[in-house]
C-alpha cells in the first residue's frame, strides 16, 4: 500500500483569521476546499494538506470533545528546505500571534524551531540532513 495524500483535520474557533494567519505564513489556500467552515492548507502540493474546521464542524465528525486550552493533542512535525526556512515560518507565525513553544533545537544535522498556533496546535518545522545524521 503506498498513501498518495495526507489531509489533517484540525478545529479552530475562527477560520477567517486562521486563513489569514496561515497566508502570512507563506501557505497556499486550496479554495476548493475551503468555505466559512473550513479553510484548506496546502503543505505540499498534490500530497498534503491541513483542513482548519471550525470546532462545531469538526463536531460531527466525531462523537468526542474538542481539546480545549491548557491540553494538547497532537504535535506536527513539518519538514522544510533549510534552516532559514525553519525560522522565517516560525518568526513569521510569532509575528502574526502564534507562541514560541521552545528554544530552538540544534543537532548539526538536524534543526528545529516551533510555535503553537492561535488555536494553541503544536507545529515543530523541522530541517534535515540525513546524509550528516550520526551513525548509532
Amino acid at each position: 500500500m503506498k498513501i498518495n495524500q495526507i489531509y489533517v483535520n484540525l478545529p479552530v474557533k475562527d477560520v477567517q483569521k486562521t486563513k489569514e494567519f496561515w497566508t502570512r505564513l507563506g501557505f497556499p489556500i486550496n479554495q476548493q476546499f475551503s468555505d466559512e467552515k473550513a479553510v484548506c492548507v496546502v503543505m505540499k502540493e498534490d500530497n498534503i494538506y491541513v483542513m482548519f474546521l471550525d470546532e462545531a464542524y469538526f463536531q460531527t465528525f466525531t462523537g468526542k470533545p474538542v481539546a480545549k486550552e491548557n491540553t494538547s493533542q497532537v504535535l506536527v512535525a513539518v519538514g522544510l528546505n533549510s534552516r532559514e526556512e525553519v525560522d522565517k515560518v516560525v518568526n513569521a507565525a510569532v509575528e502574526n500571534g502564534a507562541h514560541q513553544h521552545e528554544e530552538p533545537q540544534d543537532y548539526g544535522w538536524m534543526y528545529q524551531n516551533s510555535f503553537w498556533d492561535l488555536d494553541g496546535h503544536g507545529w515543530n518545522m523541522t530541517f534535515a540532513d540525513v546524509s550528516q545524521m550520526p551513525a548509532q
